[in-house]
């Protein structure tokens, strides 16, 4: 039997506020343990909640960016159930009244373009968190992360295979960070998704019995974890059984998912509104104020680097996938006349690989724009060669020297005069008049033997043209 995967994704993305959401304790990571949780975090007896409005800001950009319904009047509710790491007991969120309704994203795997539908982004706290490392049996808990605001992203169940769910997160990824609301730091947990998973045979309308995979934290893990979740789910079918709606996690050294607990409904939550919060209510004059403050989003920045820049739809897609990448590219290009996709090369091949290579985000990145764009200007000016370019770029990377200094400092000035470069070829032909001979007799093989020679002889100095063609002039005659 054929079996059509069906997903919809959970995305939590903490927002980039400088205080909680209900408090004005600070969200700033890397804090000790438990030095960033006030008594209103903790829910201790007559402390309130008071709602910091840049959260409900950074939720409207995002429901503007996806063109969803805003509602002018939503509810936070208390969601209630009992773990470690949620002091109160219960978990500020929204449930029936969420502040962005129906949005869509388009995204695009192997050339098809698929629109992907966004159910709702509500605003909630976050827990604390739990650590089970080091502490010899018990758990440790650090509830310096409870309050972070969050926006939680539900999308419809439009997606049929790992790939569309990989490219749905990472389109999400860009956006959130293209709006400035969430830093999408991944490995700190400011970006993090869960994934509802089911099957069904393929052509029946009604969904399987789905399972959640909770909390998982890069894009490799969440392919990676659909994958298996799909085989575990086609082999319990095809073995007679049925699949249980639960919550699973996903083990990344094994390579597996794991059962954690039954998936609960929403009326195990015993959702109500919270009495400590009044509604939110946006005027219209509000909304038109935050759609002035949009930027240019990633779909329409990848359209407009194509057309002014003249760029492929891949290279186009990958400058445009970080906001921070596509500021670079374009302070780069703006310094080099009429060398686009070379500036478009450096980016993504050299420059990335370093970046790569030392963990670094380009914000981070020790080659500024501006001597990237002078390295580009002396290749193409044809000052030196692209692969003396390469070795100006490394040494560019460990120190604050111009592409100039380092390229005049090392005499890496590229060879272009004709008298000097047939001096070496006359002599390099009478040093070696068989293999001119074997060119003659149409053995033009024998060319490359020639330029290795001559390239080696001035350590890959000599103009690659200019070379060329003195020396097939030479050897013609």
């Amino acid at each position: 039997m054929q079996w059509e995967t069906v997903i919809g994704l959970e995305i939590h993305a903490q927002l980039a506020t400088n205080s909680k959401i209900f408090s004005a304790a600070s969200t700033a990571y890397g804090a000790a343990p438990n030095t960033q949780a006030c008594a209103v975090d903790l829910g201790l007896p007559g402390t309130l909640p008071v709602l910091n409005e840049q959260a409900v800001r950074h939720a409207l950009m995002f429901g503007l960016a996806v063109g969803a319904d805003i509602a002018p009047y939503s509810v936070f509710a208390r969601k209630n159930y009992f773990y470690p790491d949620l002091p109160k007991g219960y978990q500020i969120s929204q449930f029936d009244l969420p502040i962005v309704g129906l949005g869509k994203l388009d995204i695009n795997v192997d050339g098809v373009t698929k629109t992907i539908g966004v159910t709702r982004a509500h605003l909630e706290e976050d827990a604390g968190k739990s650590l089970h490392e080091d502490y010899h049996g018990m758990t440790g808990v650090d509830l310096n992360r409870a309050g972070t605001p969050l926006l939680e992203i539900v999308s419809e169940p439009d997606m049929r295979s790992a790939a569309e769910a990989v490219a749905y997160v990472k389109m999400v990824h860009t956006l959130v960070q293209y709006l400035g609301i969430c830093d999408g730091n991944m490995q700190e947990g400011s970006f993090r998704c869960d994934v509802n998973v089911s099957i069904r045979p393929m052509g029946q309308e009604a969904y399987g019995t789905r399972a959640e995979i909770k909390n998982l934290n890069s894009f490799r893990f969440i392919e990676k974890a659909i994958a298996h979740e799909v085989e575990r789910q086609i082999d319990v079918i095809e073995s007679g059984q049925s699949v249980v709606q639960e919550t699973r996690l996903y083990d990344a050294d094994k390579d597996e998912t794991r059962s954690m607990r039954s998936k609960e409904e929403a009326n195990d939550y015993r959702y109500f509104p919270d009495p400590d919060l009044l509604p939110v209510e946006i005027s219209s004059a509000l909304l038109e104020q935050m759609r002035d403050k949009l930027p240019e989003l990633p779909a329409a920045k990848k359209q407009r680097f194509q057309q002014q820049y003249g760029l492929s739809d891949y290279d186009a897609e990958v400058l445009t996938a970080q906001r921070a990448l596509a500021d670079y590219y374009e302070d780069s290009v703006s310094r080099v006349a009429n060398e686009e996709k070379l500036v478009a090369n450096w980016v993504m091949g050299d420059l990335s690989a370093g970046l790569n290579r030392e963990g670094l985000d380009i914000t981070d990145c020790p080659v500024s724009a501006e001597r990237l764009a002078g390295l580009v200007l002396r290749i193409s000016d044809q000052t030196i060669s692209g692969k003396i370019a390469k070795r100006v770029f490394e040494l560019m990377w460990g120190s604050i020297d111009s592409a100039d200094t380092i390229i005049d400092r090392e005499g890496l000035k590229q060879i272009s005069d004709s008298g000097e470069l047939e001096k070496m070829i006359d002599q390099l032909m009478a040093d070696n008049m068989s293999q001119v001979e074997q060119f003659r007799e149409g053995k033009t093989k024998v060319m490359g033997f020639f330029v290795g020679q001559l390239m080696k002889q001035t350590q890959g100095k000599a103009n690659p043209q200019e070379l060329n063609k003195l020396l097939q002039a030479k050897l013609k005659k």
